[in-house]
């Protein structure tokens, strides 16, 4: 009686996009990637690197120290554009 239970447990698959052999967590339904998440945890990325340029400066000499916050402020921006762009093409229809 425990294989039967069993049996119907299974009968209704998850309908994915994703092969189970590849990746077998697609069998639970929850292989798909969130676009959303990753937004979130991008933004905030953002956010991070713009927040380390508003370091303790007590201790730094002039001169080249700024190599360091145009790398922070080009990386930003580099991740802002990748943001953005994949909001606008996620919204057009294909």
């Amino acid at each position: 009686m425990a294989a039967t239970e069993l049996e119907h447990a299974h009968s209704a698959e998850v309908v994915t996009k994703v092969d189970t052999a590849e990746v077998p967590s697609a069998a639970w339904g929850w292989s798909g990637e969130s676009r959303r998440t990753f937004r979130i945890a991008g933004w905030a990325v953002v956010v991070i690197l713009l927040a380390m340029l508003f370091e303790n400066q007590q201790g730094s000499s002039s001169g080249s120290g700024n190599v360091g916050y145009i790398f922070l402020v080009v990386f930003a921006a580099g991740l802002a554009g990748i943001l953005i762009r994949d909001s606008i093409v996620s919204r057009k229809p294909r």
